[in-house]
């Protein structure tokens, strides 16, 4: 096992309970959690957007996307931002793994090290992980419709990450940050998430209406 991976696997094991926790407790904690973790990605997205004509853009984005978490757990229950959260962390590991094991043609020059067989591996893990998900917490199987949710918000957290990996490159810094061993800063952890909890969001209005 690589030193990398072992980092990155530590520290999913010490940041995914912590940041359950804060989901699920909710009320004054968790918006308190969300503004810290805020104020860390501004500061990483300030560093590495510098004398950079689309700077306000990025924190105009940014502030959006954290309104649209904070909406999420405010206005439902707990599991559907969990539910959210779980996509994009399968998709990104699913990625990581697959692209690992089979490597294969490169997917994109933005990101050397994403491959078709990772982004495929993504799609796979996020499915099988809903499936699981649906099944354990709500006996519930798996509909057409969930099925098209879960790719959609798969597919634009993938994306999500192949936009911060544009700007790093634009930047010419490899991570967004030194705050998570094997993973960067902050922003390279939430890269796909930033952009799949708006679009979550706003999928839930439209079907709402």
């Amino acid at each position: 096992m690589s030193n990398e991976l072992t980092k990155r696997i530590l520290s999913s094991l010490i940041l995914i309970p912590i940041f359950l926790f804060f989901i699920i407790k909710g009320s004054y904690l968790f918006t308190i959690f969300l503004l810290i973790c805020l104020v860390v990605i501004f500061y990483e997205w300030h560093m590495m957007s510098k004398k950079k004509s689309y700077r306000v853009f990025g924190f105009i984005f940014l502030s959006i996307s954290f309104y649209t978490i904070y909406k999420l757990r405010i206005d439902n229950d707990h599991w559907f931002l969990l539910f959210i959260t779980m996509i994009c962390v399968s998709t990104d590991l699913g990625g990581y793994v697959f692209g690992n094991i089979f490597k294969g043609p490169k997917l994109t020059k933005i990101s050397p090290n994403k491959t078709y067989a990772g982004m495929i591996g993504g799609y796979l893990l996020s499915i099988l992980s809903t499936i699981i998900f649906a099944d354990f917490y709500f006996r519930y199987e798996l509909s057409i419709k969930l099925f098209i949710f879960v790719m959609i918000i798969s597919t634009i957290s993938q994306l999500g990450d192949l936009v911060i990996s544009y700007y790093k490159r634009l930047s010419k810094i490899k991570d967004t940050g030194k705050i998570i061993p094997g993973h960067g800063g902050l922003l390279d952890r939430v890269d796909g998430m930033i952009f799949a909890f708006p679009f979550s969001y706003l999928i839930l209005l439209i079907d709402n209406l």
